[in-house]
């Protein structure tokens, strides 16, 4: 499966991308609506602060928690390209390359952006 560097970094970008997508991103967020509550807060400087809390109780909060913990989500989202890639090696490896590239594009802008602030 993994050639050589070249797919290993590959690999890394893409579950990087991936869990991010999962764990952050707003459009997923019916993915985690059913673990997650969002609450906001308002701090002493006026700011608006949201955090979650995990809903419910066994397995309905243990997803919660995964859902919410960037290196448990991580594992299964490598796990899950890893199985993409080997029972449909076409498919998986389309995949791998979209979400290695918008990884590696969502690093270069967060760099940037750090750059211009």
């Amino acid at each position: 499966m993994i050639n050589g560097w070249f797919d290993f970094i590959l690999l890394v970008f893409a579950s990087f991308r991936l869990t991010r997508l999962i764990v952050y991103d707003k459009i997923t967020r019916f993915i985690r609506q059913p673990f997650h509550k969002e609450v906001e807060e308002v701090d002493s400087n006026g700011d608006v602060i949201t955090f979650i809390e995990i809903k419910g109780k066994g397995l309905r909060h243990w997803i919660g928690e995964l859902l919410s913990c960037y290196w448990c989500t991580g594992i299964w989202c490598t796990a899950i390209l890893i199985v993409v890639y080997l029972l449909w090696p076409v498919g998986g490896e389309v995949l791998i390359v979209l979400l290695a590239v918008a990884g590696a594009a969502g690093i270069c802008e967060a760099i940037l952006q750090r750059l211009i602030d």
